[in-house]
């Protein structure tokens, strides 16, 4: 049965949590709160998922404004579907649903440098990471104008 590519599918929290955990990425994402997982799936911009039958074997997560840049926060793949292009046909349906001109920008697994340049993604390294409010430095939260919303 050949893999079937859809937007936007009703996902269940659980089993992106079990896509997650059978693709690796869930080492490095919060496999263990499925509350954030359901608002990691929800309020992504653009969801495509690829799927074997009734399950689900592949997600592309995408946080973008569709014209000019789009982040893909996530590309998990089955480990036992892992080097059958599904992950380069998750790359091409996200595509298609932005304008030509949109750059797709993600931070790389520790393991897959290579897998993107062979996606013809070239590296950046001026990426920056703030971690979560709880890490600001404390001159910034003290300089924080609290009349902002």
């Amino acid at each position: 049965m050949p893999i079937r590519y859809q937007k936007d599918a009703n996902l269940p929290s659980d089993e992106v949590i079990d896509l997650y955990r059978r693709s690796t990425l869930g080492e490095r994402r919060p496999v263990d709160r499925p509350d954030i997982f359901e608002k990691m799936i929800k309020n992504a911009s653009l969801v495509v998922t690829a799927w074997d039958g009734q399950t689900l074997v592949g997600i592309a997560r995408t946080l973008t404004d569709f014209s000019y840049v789009a982040y893909l926060a996530d590309l998990a793949v089955d480990q036992a579907y892992q080097r059958q292009g599904i992950g380069r046909r998750l790359i091409l349906e996200t595509q298609k649903w932005l304008t030509p001109e949109c750059m797709i920008v993600l931070f790389a697994a520790p393991n897959a440098d290579s897998y993107y340049e062979k996606q013809g993604f070239e590296r950046n390294v001026r990426g920056w990471v703030l971690k979560g409010a709880g890490s600001l430095p404390e001159t910034l939260t003290q300089e924080t104008d609290s009349s902002f919303p």
